[in-house]
């Protein structure tokens, strides 16, 4: 197990490295990551290849037993290369080249980026490739993070085109599949098609749903031919990975189109960063660390997790003592099986001065030492059970052309799916049942439940395998929008919605309504005993072979269903098509979960339990005392527990 830190040598006076390493190894690190932001020292004028530097400091750590991870530098190029190929520069809608001075400012397309960071690259790997002290690179550094995964350059048009005149066998029959006559686009040849800068209204949303497919396709070609070239040259004692950033459903890219290739996923964990006045709930990040882990349904490498305060101008929330703490041990519970944190010293100077570390600009032992101290202690004790597999009997899907898709068009102002997915994640969480978050072409038979956020594009494979799922025993949650479109984004003709989907969920939707902030819908459970709220959406569903069990209450639209559920073969399909207030959800939850057979642990608000290897990782995400079976909890204290109840 490597447990360690983010170091960055080159940052400091060499009169601190032996008084560094010292700290680390009384913190207990055996890993640093160091390297991914030094180009210019690696290369400081074209072809000048300088590697001195790191051989020194390898050579150091390597006599100190400590293992390197080394991030190839191609996230931030040299000044020398801009000002000799200032076409390397991505683009922002409006025609404006990114300014030299940031990170990530070059264009994917841009052939002379990939030639010039292809050779650092290649050198790099090259003059390391029989380094027994590294063990690990990492190409590149948060790929398509901050907005660095759009771009309207003329590179970028070009092969956009290219990406199209593959796709489609003529240009006619794009024209065809995206409606073109609409507004007069057709158009007589791929080279007429724009990219989606600015203009009057909207582009066409099945151009707009390509062009997503095209970014997401240049990052990550990209990235594979990073990934191609050091797997190709590293030593076989050297595994490759990147870092992949928070945000997943944010970025104009499917991460699984790479990090299916990588030897291992990689993630960066921020609880919280600048401007957020609260960590994010318990729940949304247990999300993130599955979506992590789903990717190749392994165990994943932390390699930053946050201990300070964070924030490039303006700084988020303080970590209270001990909460960090609680962070990297939940980490470790939902599957990291190796940890680094960012940082080891907080930067002094540069942009990132108030991205805080372990140690601070004082260059003092203080808490966050002794608190990563004692994780790296406790960690190695429990090693046997954050190994142990994670056994999930829920999974929730997600598809990123259906994500681009509501993003393209919206419908509601309220509607985002990341919420969306959380609304029907939350209620399994909270009675602490593990749900792994899988995108729609992983195999998920073995499964007992299903989860289907609003999943608005839906082909006749999917729905096959839907069907199929459910048919033979499983238990499907749907909620509103699922269904409406196909893969080219366009809504079909001559049919009812939820087209593909009608027969598996025995209705039919007759109309549907936007709703917006402020405005919520009444609905009433099929006994008329209970009655609660619905928001963002709501569908008017007709049943026809389904059972309602809530229907909406108002004067106009009372004969309409709001939930519905469907027996289909062996099992049931549900359908929600509002979005519904918490309290109707969990009373789902926990009615799908005793059908399904899926065992569940009640806990207090805050306290979460996830079971491993024969025993429970309690841990009290609360301000005050709370407990557990018996064990009392102090606040962000975490607990290791055989499942008869004992604490270690």
């Amino acid at each position: 197990m490597y447990l360690g830190v983010d170091y960055y040598p080159e940052h400091w006076d060499p009169s601190l490295f032996g008084e560094d390493i010292e700290k680390m190894k009384e913190m207990g690190v055996n890993m640093v990551r160091i390297g991914e932001f030094a180009w210019h020292l690696m290369e400081p004028s074209e072809g000048q290849y300088d590697f001195s530097f790191f051989d020194t400091v390898i050579n150091r750590f390597k006599k100190e037993g400590i293992a390197v991870m080394f991030g190839t530098p191609t996230a931030t190029f040299p000044a020398w290369l801009v000002k000799k190929h200032p076409d390397i520069l991505l683009e922002d809608e409006n025609g404006h080249p990114k300014s030299f001075g940031g990170r990530r400012q070059y264009c994917y397309n841009s052939k002379n980026y990939q030639t010039y960071s292809l050779a650092i690259v290649e050198n790099l790997v090259t003059h390391y490739q029989n380094e027994s002290g590294i063990v690990s690179w990492q190409i590149d550094n948060e790929l398509g993070h901050e907005g660095s995964d759009m771009c309207y350059c003329g590179q970028c048009r070009e092969a956009f085109h290219t990406f199209l005149a593959k796709k489609y066998d003529s240009v006619d029959e794009l024209n065809k599949r995206w409606g073109t006559i609409f507004w007069g686009q057709t158009y007589n040849a791929f080279e007429e098609i724009p990219v989606p800068k600015p203009t009057i209204t909207v582009h066409n949303p099945a151009m707009m749903l390509d062009w997503a497919r095209f970014r997401s396709e240049s990052l990550s070609e990209f990235a594979k031919l990073h990934l191609n070239l050091v797997k190709r040259l590293k030593g076989t004692h050297q595994e490759v990975t990147t870092n992949l950033p928070g945000g997943f459903f944010g970025k104009w890219f499917d991460h699984n189109e790479f990090s299916r290739d990588l030897d291992f996923v990689s993630y960066d964990n921020y609880p919280v960063w600048g401007g957020l006045t609260e960590p994010v709930t318990p729940a949304f990040l247990s999300f993130t660390l599955g979506f992590v882990r789903g990717i190749k349904r392994e165990n994943f490498w932390i390699v930053e997790q946050l201990m300070g305060a964070q924030g490039h101008d303006i700084i988020g929330y303080l970590p209270r003592p001990g909460q960090a703490q609680l962070w990297s041990y939940h980490a470790f519970a939902h599957g990291c099986s190796n940890m680094l944190y960012f940082r080891f010293r907080g930067m002094n100077r540069g942009a990132e001065q108030y991205c805080l570390g372990i140690i601070d600009a004082d260059n003092t032992r203080s808490r966050k030492f002794y608190e990563v101290q004692e994780v790296f202690k406790e960690i190695r004790k429990h090693e046997d059970v954050f190994q142990a597999p994670i056994q999930s009997d829920v999974a929730v899907l997600y598809d990123f052309d259906n994500i681009w898709s509501m993003r393209i068009q919206q419908q509601s102002s309220q509607l985002e799916f990341t919420k969306e997915l959380m609304r029907l994640y939350q209620p399994f969480h909270d009675v602490n049942v593990s749900v792994d978050v899988l995108k729609y072409d992983h195999d998920f038979s073995d499964y007992k439940v299903v989860l289907v956020p609003v999943l608005t594009l839906v082909d006749e494979e999917l729905a096959a395998r839907l069907k199929a799922f459910t048919e033979s025993g499983g238990t499907v949650i749907f909620s509103f929008r699922a269904g409406m479109k196909n893969k080219d984004n366009n809504i079909p003709f001559g049919d009812k919605s939820p087209y593909q989907l009608k027969e598996l969920l025995g209705i039919e939707i007759d109309e549907a309504e936007s709703l917006h902030a402020g405005q919520h819908v009444s609905i009433l459970s099929k006994d008329s005993k209970k009655e609660a709220k619905g928001q963002v959406w709501r569908d008017l569903i007709r049943t026809t072979s389904a059972d309602a069990l809530y229907s909406y209450s108002d004067r106009f639209y009372k004969d309409y269903a709001a939930l519905t559920v469907n027996e289909y073969g062996n099992g049931k399909a549900y359908y929600v098509g509002t979005g519904a207030e918490a309290g109707v959800l969990s009373e789902l939850a926990l009615t799908v979960l005793n059908e399904s057979g899926i065992s569940y642990i009640e806990s207090e608000p805050g306290v979460e339990v996830v079971v491993r290897g024969g025993h429970a990782i309690v841990m009290n995400h609360n301000r005050e005392e709370a407990a557990f079976e018996g064990e009392v909890l102090q606040p962000f204290e975490t607990k290791i527990m055989e499942r008869g109840g004992h604490s270690s």
